[in-house]
């Protein structure tokens, strides 16, 4: 079966919204780096467009709210797969600046 945005009703907003982000973004919505337009395809840092939300998860095939600038590997190595934001490793500070033994005998509690 053929992907919604490629054909049918969705084809047509796909192309529009893919023009639009062209003129207006400028950046790889997945790796943060500048995106060159004068590199073409098959290079793999040539510009294309993504799906925030895969069409396969659900996402809307043309809505440009679920489009975003990418660069070719990047996509491609998305793949399908949501993109979350990875979390803040919360750091556990060892308790190597604590005193190893405590003397007793100079202990005021």
């Amino acid at each position: 079966m053929a992907r919604l945005d490629k054909q049918g009703g969705h084809r047509g907003a796909y192309e529009k919204n893919k023009r639009i982000i062209f003129k207006t973004q400028n950046t790889c919505g997945i790796c943060g780096k500048p995106v060159d337009f004068s590199i073409k395809t098959p290079d793999p840092l040539s510009a294309v467009i993504d799906h925030i939300i895969p069409v396969s998860k659900g996402g809307h095939p043309s809505d440009i709210d679920n489009l975003q600038l990418a660069h070719w590997t990047c996509n491609r190595s998305k793949s399908d797969k949501l993109f979350v934001a990875p979390q803040e490793e919360v750091k556990v500070l060892g308790n190597r600046n604590l005193p190893q033994t405590i003397n007793w005998a100079e202990y005021k509690g």
